[in-house]
């Protein structure tokens, strides 16, 4: 409970949105530290405390207050900091939705516009609450796009602060729409996560407790604010607890990883979230003479959420960073989504993760059967995510009968809590497919259908995949993750995370497809021997053949903010030839020649238009 966190107040109080939380520390912590934005990575900003995180949250509200934004749909479009905390909770204060999505980059518009473009559209936004360097980089292209020129652009940071006087408090009531989380389309077109003031405040007091959030907890986060785990976890709930949060921009991080750690060593930092790709970032980047610099004693929950759960990376990361304090019982692997506000498991704090070898031959079949300890062949290590999130439902469920599972079948996994989101944006039969569904036999409900699938074991959940990323040849399942990592086992110069595996169909049949990366400045590779490897490897320890292998330059393999692989749009660019291929191999030489056929037709049109520009 709150009160719990806070030193210099005892009473209980129970807040029913974060408005009334942040004018409650605004008035009992003024001083408090909030948040510090780390400058690069490491250069201190200013401290912002409460009492000035509400006064910029006033004015804000304000200044939308005048033109009338109350329920309208706002754009949050920063750079990582903490302009947009206080824009947040100025959309909050003001009864506007906000939206948070990703600023546009500079050198990369044209490929980070449309999806801006599609949210814009999708939400019908009014107005767009930014800095002066966003306004000035989008104006560049503001011609393109007509629908920028219908909304209100906010520089926040040129808001008179004077106005937070002006402020009138809009009475928001704890079921009126707080934000619009836009899901990250790993799989489908992104849509709008319809999120409550009770949602948030209820699962950060959720959060709080099964994260093992104490007086002493000391936040780190690096995800970015338009991502559920960077907002609510990273940002929102160290304002829940009343303890300090030290900012990070991702980019900082995937520019030098040690650097994060470095920050949870210097601030003593006790939580922190991040993707498994981030945990193997910093195992092949940071140099073992840089290691002596380092104390990861303190931390006590590295979340590790979002995408897959390597366990490799897992037992990896703590034998590298051992000799630095970091602990098995540090790691934290979590399940969420969006449409559950954030996290449905965790690991609770000083508990080691939980490793569960299991038979493969009976995973493929939909049933668990642990492997004895001693077993190596036909065995697959399942990470778990960590037990249920305080009173969270969750049932495992056969996606075609609409019943339970057994207690030893896999799945598709419901959830059922006030947690849940309202539904999509404007997208009524979506949501009722996805928000209200009932278990045929017993009429219990409605639970939230996630599309992941896994299972329960000793209260431990485990994710086995995607219902639309499965493999099925055969009858047999096969999870993309799982070939994906076999693969980038077998040489150095496969990149780690950046590999995709899907089926697509060829004379009537379900076949096996893996695109995997190569590392840039890669020489002398035996693209013959590597390709046999693959196919061996996929034979031996998934007992299927593949039937297409294309090694190719980076940025064949796109991924959602939070590092999703996107294998569907990975299928698309294959199956339209599209792909940047540095060698590839087919069992029916014919397919692979006419996708190269048409890349070299493409690249020829390319060029040609970008000559006739000149």
């Amino acid at each position: 409970m709150l009160q719990s966190l806070d030193r210099t107040h005892t009473a209980e109080f129970q807040p029913s949105t974060l408005v009334e939380l942040l004018r409650w520390r605004a008035n009992k912590q003024p001083d408090r530290h909030g948040y510090t934005f780390l400058i690069n990575g490491k250069t201190e900003s200013a401290p912002l405390s409460y009492g000035e995180l509400d006064r910029q949250a006033r004015a804000i509200a304000a200044l939308l207050q005048k033109h009338q934004a109350q329920g309208e749909r706002a754009l949050l479009l920063y750079p990582q900091g903490l302009e947009v905390i206080a824009a947040f909770c100025g959309c909050l204060y003001a009864g506007t939705i906000a939206i948070p999505v990703p600023p546009p980059e500079s050198g990369r518009l044209k490929r980070t516009l449309p999806r801006l473009r599609a949210i814009v559209k999708d939400a019908r936004a009014a107005f767009v609450l930014t800095t002066a360097g966003i306004l000035e980089l989008v104006a560049n292209v503001r011609d393109e796009f007509p629908e920028f020129e219908s909304m209100q652009w906010i520089d926040t940071t040129q808001i008179d602060l004077a106005l937070a006087e002006q402020w009138q408090d809009p009475k928001v009531d704890k079921d009126q729409l707080a934000y619009l989380q836009y899901t990250s389309g790993s799989t489908s077109t992104p849509k709008g996560v319809m999120l409550t003031h009770f949602n948030l405040i209820h699962h950060c007091g959720y959060l709080q407790k099964a994260c093992g959030y104490d007086a002493e907890s000391v936040s780190i986060t690096w995800m970015p604010y338009f991502h559920d785990y960077g907002l609510v976890e990273g940002m929102m709930v160290p304002l829940y607890n009343g303890t300090p949060c030290y900012v990070m921009s991702p980019f900082s991080f995937i520019k030098r990883p040690l650097q994060w750690l470095q920050n949870v060593s210097k601030y003593r930092g006790t939580h922190s979230q991040a993707p498994n790709f981030a945990y193997d970032l910093c195992i092949r980047r940071i140099k073992p003479k840089q290691l002596k610099e380092l104390d990861l004693s303190s931390w006590q929950a590295a979340g590790n959420a979002a995408e897959p759960i390597n366990p490799k990376v897992m037992s990896e990361f703590v034998e590298t960073f051992a000799p630095c304090g970091f602990r098995w019982e540090a790691f934290s692997p979590s399940y969420g989504l969006a449409e559950n506000t954030l996290l449905a498991t965790t690991s609770p704090r000083g508990t080691k993760p939980v490793l569960l070898p299991i038979k493969t031959s009976a995973i493929e079949q939909n049933k668990v059967v642990v492997a004895d300890s001693a077993e190596t062949d036909g065995v697959r290590i399942v990470p778990g995510c960590g037990q249920k999130v305080c009173y969270m439902k969750i049932a495992i469920v056969d996606p075609n009968t609409m019943t339970r599972c057994p207690d030893d079948g896999v799945g598709e996994i419901w959830l059922s809590d006030p947690s849940v989101a309202q539904g999509y944006w404007k997208r009524p039969d979506v949501t009722k497919e996805t928000f209200c569904a009932y278990l045929q036999d017993t009429q219990e409900g409605p639970f939230l259908r996630t599309g992941d699938l896994g299972f329960m074991h000793d209260g431990e959940l485990f994710i086995t995949g995607r219902i639309k990323d499965l493999i099925i040849i055969r009858g047999t399942n096969h999870y993309p993750q799982d070939i994906e990592w076999s693969v980038q086992q077998l040489h150095p110069a496969f990149r780690p995370d950046y590999g995709a595996a899907f089926s697509i169909q060829d004379r009537g049949e379900e076949r096996l497809v893996v695109v995997q990366e190569v590392e840039r400045r890669t020489e002398n590779l035996d693209t013959e021997k590597l390709i046999a490897d693959i196919r061996q490897e996929i034979a031996e320890q998934h007992e299927i053949q593949v039937y297409a292998i294309i090694l190719g330059k980076p940025g064949n393999i796109l991924k959602t903010a939070s590092g999703k692989i996107q294998r569907r749009a990975c299928r698309d660019k294959f199956m339209a030839g599209t792909l940047n291929v540095l060698v590839d191999w087919c069992e029916n030489p014919e397919l692979t020649a006419n996708f190269r056929s048409l890349h070299g037709e493409l690249e020829s049109l390319a060029e040609q238009i970008t000559t006739a520009k000149m």
